[in-house]
């Protein structure tokens, strides 16, 4: 129950909040009684100088967390699965885990801080190498592996448990027949391994492309500045600048809104199509 609670109260209630999207809204008149606009702000979003930018940059954004995030807790599970040291096992499941745990803003400072182009230490091994410091936060070709490689860091061992789970639940037998059969460990990798955890690596699969045009914006906010703009101001920040900054509310539900739209049709076409492929799908 408190879990219905929540969702209604905090998920569902405020979707009437949809309706600043096709008005010209005012705080003093309230949703109800603020004029109609019609699609007026659909428009102005895609004739501005912005929209495709905030398009790309979502988009390249989480096609690179997918090709380089997505496998890494995939190939982390069956390097675990392999071990047979339990307590080896427990101290490297815990380690991976803890990032997880930590808040996105103490990532971001560490993160700062780390890459700071005075006395970050990462600058201070370039030094001693011999090269020319590197001002990372700041370099537009340097933000999404920046951005990228800490969501990697922090997310994969947590992510790596319904993996781990999935392979929990793979028979025994299947493995003892294929080393009768005389299966080599990469063998029984490829053929009762993998397709064991299949259905779960299809379904986590389908949840992230449904999120292709979402992108959080704590920590783009928090490593973000005006030089980075070109590669690192996405739809949610943009939202947030517009909207909360700005006072623009009804611009930012229209394009938040707009956002919504685009990952739901998404996550039901990949689903659509991963059942026709493969006969798994969320629904």
């Amino acid at each position: 129950m408190p879990a219905v609670i929540y969702f209604i109260v905090f998920h569902y209630l405020p979707m009437y909040g949809i309706l600043m999207a096709f008005q010209d809204f005012s705080p003093s008149r309230g949703i109800w009684n603020s004029p109609w606009v019609g699609l007026k702000w659909f428009e102005e979003f895609f004739n501005s100088i912005y929209s495709f930018r905030l398009i790309k940059n979502v988009l390249l954004l989480n096609f690179y967390s997918l090709l380089w995030g997505f496998p890494i807790p995939i190939i982390f599970a069956l390097l675990l699965n392999e071990i047979r040291r339990n307590t080896f096992k427990r101290v490297v499941q815990t380690v991976s885990y803890m990032p997880h745990f930590i808040s996105v803003v103490v990532i971001a400072g560490m993160t700062i801080t780390f890459l700071s182009p005075n006395d970050g230490i990462v600058n201070v091994v370039i030094e001693k190498l011999g090269f020319q410091k590197i001002n990372f936060l700041s370099e537009v070709d340097w933000f999404r592996t920046i951005y990228i490689s800490t969501d990697i860091w922090a997310g994969f061992g947590y992510s790596s448990i319904l993996y781990l789970a999935a392979l929990a639940g793979i028979d025994p037998q299947l493995y003892e027949a294929a080393r009768i059969d005389g299966a080599s460990r990469f063998r029984q990798l490829i053929h009762v391994t993998l397709p064991g955890i299949a259905p779960t690596i299809i379904i986590l699969l389908l949840l992230s492309l449904g999120r292709m045009m979402s992108v959080g914006f704590e920590k783009i906010i928090l490593l973000y500045n005006p030089s980075t703009y070109e590669v690192s101001d996405v739809i949610s920040s943009y939202v947030y600048r517009i909207g909360l900054v700005g006072g623009e509310f009804s611009f930012a539900a229209a394009v938040d809104f707009m956002n919504a739209t685009i990952n739901f049709v998404l996550i039901v076409s990949f689903n659509w199509l991963s059942r026709k492929l493969t006969q798994t799908s969320l629904w």
